[in-house]
């Protein structure tokens, strides 16, 4: 059989067993590189003369079909029938598709979750730190000493070197403003709002005793 005989058949049988139409592209692309495109056209041509196969035009495309005639007439009933199946299986389908994502959904909570090893080690963990805290109440509880003299000898001396800079501040503040109120025609109160000073009066505090 020489080649163009060869394509020729390849071609008709490709046609002949998708039955749908195709462009000459298309068939090359589908059938594989070994015929080549110029075979390929080649083969089209001639079955079309001889009238093995069905050429369409639209527009500048063309495309080309199996002859329909060599297949059996198609049953009305069993189209209908076949309609349905599909869409009996399409259901089937989709009721399948949202399983498989319900599944999945669960299977992605268990792989978060805790395995049972993990879940006892966090266990035990808490139960040491409740443990731990219970025994930090009871200490408390008794009236036991939980600073040491050193720690409290030192807050008490960082806290009569902060209130002493506290009332140190506040009376320079009290100078500066009343030699500012000598001259000027407002009220302290209009002065300080000025100013944008806060002063401890406001908020009703003051220095505690050393």
């Amino acid at each position: 059989m020489s080649k163009s005989a060869n394509a020729s058949r390849e071609v008709l049988d490709y046609l002949n067993r998708q039955n749908r139409p195709y462009s000459a592209q298309d068939l090359f692309q589908n059938m594989g590189k070994d015929l080549g495109k110029t075979a390929v056209v080649k083969a089209l041509e001639e079955l079309t003369s001889q009238k093995k196969i069905k050429e369409k035009v639209y527009g500048k495309q063309k495309v080309y079909v199996a002859d329909q005639s060599q297949f059996p007439d198609v049953n009305e009933s069993e189209i209908k029938s076949m309609d349905q199946q599909i869409n009996t299986l399409t259901q089937q389908i989709q009721t399948q598709q949202d399983q498989i994502r319900k599944l999945e959904a669960e299977l992605k909570s268990y792989a978060s979750a805790l395995t049972t090893d993990q879940a006892r080690a966090e266990c035990e963990k808490t139960h040491q730190q409740i443990t731990t805290i219970k025994a930090k109440i009871n200490k408390l509880k008794e009236g036991r000493v939980l600073v040491s003299k050193e720690d409290r000898e030192k807050v008490q001396k960082r806290r009569v070197l902060c209130v002493k800079e506290w009332r140190k501040r506040k009376r320079m503040s009290n100078d500066i403003v009343n030699a500012i109120l000598e001259g000027y025609p407002k009220t302290k109160k209009q002065l300080l709002e000025e100013i944008g000073i806060e002063t401890d009066e406001e908020y009703n505090v003051q220095p505690p005793e050393i």
